[in-house]
């Protein structure tokens, strides 16, 4: 018996970036919904013609002025799981990277805050984000 359900399925493709430097993680918090005001990963929609890769690297400036070479940006993996963005269907590829010391973020793009969390003192994180800083902080 089949229990899949074969009905196409619109697919959202995303890029996030968990940047980390001196046992900290560098958030944003939402001006948008889902979660508007919640504390999330740098990150947002692969545009056509870029790699996921690309991308995080694109939205971890635009959303906290900080540059992070796409060369020095590592995968810590797909995420996947349907429910994981009320929206819809959304595959992240998540990336992470350290800074040798706390570089001061600034706000941009549909970010309303930025700033670096202890990671053992993080707040309650949108989306799957709390797993995947734990992915990339075992690292």
């Amino acid at each position: 018996m089949n229990t899949h359900d074969t009905t196409d399925e619109s697919i959202r493709y995303t890029a996030d970036v968990v940047l980390l430097a001196a046992g900290h993680v560098l958030l944003i918090e939402r001006g948008w919904d889902p979660f508007k005001g919640r504390w999330a990963l740098p990150g947002g929609h692969v545009d056509r013609g870029e790699t996921s890769l690309a991308a995080g690297s694109r939205e971890l400036e635009e959303e906290t002025g900080i540059s992070v070479s796409a060369t020095d940006l590592r995968q810590v993996g797909a995420y996947d799981a349907p429910g994981r963005d009320p929206r819809g269907r959304y595959v992240s590829v998540a990336y992470t990277a350290t800074l040798p010391t706390l570089v001061q973020p600034t706000a941009g793009d549909d970010a309303t805050a930025a700033r670096w969390w202890p990671l053992d003192a993080l707040p309650d994180l949108a989306f799957d984000h709390a797993e995947i800083v734990a992915e990339a902080a075992k690292r």
